[in-house]
C-alpha cells in the first residue's frame, strides 16, 4: 500500500477520528471471536475481531494509518525490537484463530484502506481461499532442521619448525621439510574430513527429507541459515516445512526418534505445529490490495 493511498479517507472513518487503516492476519470461515479476546495485536488501542463477507471471515485490526504508511513501516522494520514485537503480534493472531479453525495465514503487514476494501478482496478471490481452506482444513506444518553434527574436537595443526625466514641449512633443512610436508598432510587431512562429514551431513539430510515427505501432504524447501544463526560449530543442511494431517503428529515423531538414532552424522530438530505459513499461498494466500 502507498502512503498516497493511505492519506485517502477510509469509508469508516468519520470526521475528528484520526485516520486508520485495516490490517489483515488470516481468512478462514468462521471464527469465534471469543478466541481473540485479549490479543493485543499490532496495536492495543484497538480489538482484534472478525470480519464477514460471505462464506469467509477475515482476522482484522484498525491500525494507525500514519503508523502503517509506507515510510514508517519501514523505519519500523529496520528496528530490530521492534520488528519482532510486530512479528510475534502478528503469529499470536494467527495462531489464536488456526487453534479453532482452519486459516489461511497472510503475509505481515497486509493493509487494506477499510472493511470495504477487505470484503472486496474476499470476494474477489473467494474461490481461491475457499480451495486453500479445503487443502489446509485438519492439517498443520511442521517444521525439520538438519544440521551437521559438530566435528570432533582436534588441536590445530602446528607449524614445522624452523619454518620461518633464516632456517637452518644441510640435513636441518631436510629435516624441517619432512615436517613440512608432515604439517600439509595433517591440514588436507582436515580439509578432507571436513569434506566428508558434509557430504555426509547432505545425504542423511536427503534420507531425512524423504522419510518426513512420505508422511507430508505437501513438502517446502526453504533456505537454510547462515553462521550468523547457526554459529560456526555446525552448518545448516535441510530447513524444510510440511504439510501433515494431524492425525499423524504421533507417526511423525516416532519416525525422526529413529532417525536421529540412525543418522549419527547430523543434528535433527522438530518444530510445531504450526499454522500452514508455507502452504498458504498457492492462489489463496494473497490478494490484490
Amino acid at each position: 500500500m502507498t502512503s498516497e493511498q493511505l492519506n485517502e479517507q477510509s469509508p469508516e472513518q468519520t470526521p475528528g477520528q484520526l485516520p486508520t487503516v485495516t490490517y489483515v492476519f488470516a481468512v478462514c470461515r468462521r471464527c469465534d471471536p471469543a478466541a481473540l479476546v485479549g490479543l493485543p495485536g499490532l496495536d492495543a488501542a484497538a480489538p482484534v475481531r472478525t470480519l464477514a463477507a460471505g462464506p469467509l471471515t477475515a482476522v482484522v485490526q484498525d491500525v494507525s494509518a500514519v503508523d502503517f504508511a509506507e515510510d514508517a513501516l519501514r523505519q519500523r522494520l529496520t528496528d530490530r525490537d521492534e520488528l519482532e514485537r510486530c512479528a510475534r503480534a502478528h503469529h499470536e493472531v494467527i495462531m489464536a484463530a488456526s487453534a479453532v479453525t482452519p486459516t489461511v495465514p497472510l503475509p505481515f503487514a497486509t493493509l487494506y484502506l477499510g472493511d470495504a476494501r477487505v470484503r472486496a478482496a474476499l470476494r474477489e478471490k473467494e474461490v481461491s481461499f475457499l480451495a486453500a481452506l479445503g487443502r489446509l482444513t485438519g492439517r498443520v506444518e511442521w517444521g525439520v532442521k538438519v544440521y551437521t553434527a559438530p566435528a570432533p574436537p582436534t588441536s590445530s595443526p602446528a607449524p614445522p619448525p624452523g619454518a620461518g625466514p633464516g632456517a637452518a641449512t644441510g640435513a636441518a633443512a631436510g629435516a624441517a621439510a619432512g615436517s613440512g610436508r608432515a604439517y600439509l598432510d595433517r591440514v588436507r587431512s582436515r580439509h578432507q574430513g571436513r569434506e566428508q562429514r558434509q557430504n555426509e551431513a547432505l545425504q542423511a539430510a536427503e534420507r531425512v527429507d524423504a522419510v518426513v515427505r512420505g508422511l507430508a501432504v505437501a513438502a517446502r524447501r526453504l533456505r537454510p541459515h547462515g553462521v550468523e544463526v547457526t554459529g560456526a560449530h555446525r552448518t545448516h543442511v535441510l530447513n524444510a516445512a510440511y504439510l501433515i494431517d494431524s492425525a499423524r503428529e504421533s507417526e511423525l515423531r516416532t519416525a525422526l526418534e529413529t532417525l536421529r538414532r540412525e543418522e549419527t552424522a547430523v543434528q535433527i530438530e522438530l518444530s510445531g505445529p504450526w499454522a500452514p505459513y508455507s502452504f498458504a499461498d498457492a492462489s489463496g494466500g494473497s490478494v490484490p490490495r
